[in-house]
């Protein structure tokens, strides 16, 4: 595996990353096929392979059904293998999602994330933005929330999960990380990410894989096309990969580390 620094928060990450919206919700999602959530052996073998394969960050959400519970269960005995990203914002319940960008709302929700996840302290926050980015970094609630909770030590970096151009280079200038969606499909956030280079902030990409959408004609491997593409940008720490499937986790790896073979940017350490 290779893992690249995120930004100035001292944390270095695989550059792929395990999502796990599918291990607790499969109602609201954009995906092309149904799936079933799979049960605790499942997913114990899932969270293996990938800390097998050098993974080392793991991405989840309120917002993701009952991931949060599931992975405070899962990763017990192994919390100091892994780098957890969880969100703040959005709430999912009965098949729809509600947002809550105010200060008393971070702090309640944080305090419920360390619970759930059984840790002390998570290491990244992203706001889960309803598209509004501006209005929300505007109103100031969520990020001085978040910030008051870094001194306290409860997590160790924060920053949004955008949904627009100027919204998510405000974001980075006032935190320390982006998500942002990058894909073959879609690349209107580009100059989210020049200025995440130029500014070294953080980034994760969040569709990586365009949520299962590429189109399969346009390249022999639609995987390795979209890693190729993904990785030729300096920006990048991480894509998140939100797959329940051993093989298709693999094939991303391997997909990924082929990419970095032709686009090397620095910053890169092997383990």
């Amino acid at each position: 595996m290779k893992y690249r620094a995120l930004g100035r928060t001292g944390m270095e990450v695989s550059i792929i990353g395990l999502g796990t919206v599918k291990l607790g919700r499969d109602q609201g999602v954009k995906y092309p096929a149904a799936f079933k959530i799979p049960d605790d052996t499942e997913a114990r073998a899932l969270i293996d392979c990938a800390k097998h394969q050098g993974v080392n960050l793991i991405d989840t959400a309120p917002a993701y059904g009952n991931s949060e519970q599931r992975l405070g269960n899962l990763l017990k005995g192994q919390r100091k293998d892994w780098i957890i990203c969880s969100k703040v914002g959005e709430e999912f319940s009965s098949g729809v999602s509600t947002f809550n960008f105010s200060k008393q709302h971070a702090f309640f929700s944080i305090e419920r994330s360390l619970q759930r996840l059984e840790t002390d302290v998570i290491d990244m926050v992203l706001v889960h933005s309803d598209g509004n980015d501006l209005d929300i970094i505007h109103r100031g609630e969520m990020f001085g929330a978040l910030a008051e909770l870094k001194k306290q030590g409860k997590i160790r970096a924060y920053g949004m999960s955008t949904k627009t151009i100027d919204g998510g280079i405000k974001a980075a200038a006032l935190s320390d990380l982006v998500m942002v969606t990058y894909n073959l499909n879609e690349q209107a956030e580009k100059p989210v990410l020049d200025y995440c280079r130029d500014h070294h902030k953080g980034v994760l990409i969040k569709k990586a894989l365009a949520s299962g959408h590429l189109d399969k004609s346009a390249a022999s491997d639609p995987v390795q096309a979209s890693m190729d593409f993904i990785f030729q940008h300096a920006a990048i720490s991480s894509a998140i990969i939100g797959t329940i499937s051993q093989q298709h986790l693999v094939h991303n790896i391997e997909c990924a580390l082929r990419a970095y073979h032709t686009c090397h940017h620095g910053n890169v350490h092997e383990r």
